[in-house]
């Protein structure tokens, strides 16, 4: 089965520097523009991941991907909570058809690229 993901809102959750549970919360908030109200706590979190009605403009006609990156240190460090947010994620995209969330696996760093020079 293939997805075709061309036209969705992109929305970058950038964890690098992230090192716990509220830095995540942090992360999201501000990067999907969620509400006040936002409950900082992962329930909160998957019930605004599935609500249109948070996206950001423009996400509703044409669908969100969430594209998470320099995710490893902070999975590596709190495995725990690594699998709860990524229950989450995956509890938020069965809910509503229009959301993927990828995790990206490589990328750029600060300073140039991640890969062995």
């Amino acid at each position: 089965m293939t997805y075709d993901l061309t036209d969705r809102l992109v929305v970058t959750l950038d964890l690098d520097g992230v090192t716990d549970k509220a830095g995540l919360m942090d992360v999201c908030a501000r990067a999907l523009g969620l509400p006040d109200w936002f409950g900082r706590n992962w329930d909160a979190l998957v019930d605004c991941l599935a609500d249109h009605t948070v996206w950001p403009e423009g996400a509703v006609e044409r669908g969100l991907l969430i594209v998470v990156r320099g995710w490893k240190p902070y999975a590596a460090a709190r495995a725990e909570e690594w699998a709860t947010a990524q229950e989450v994620f995956a509890e938020a995209a069965d809910r509503t058809a229009s959301l993927t969330v990828a995790l990206a696996l490589g990328g750029f760093s600060e300073q140039g690229s991640d890969q062995p020079g």
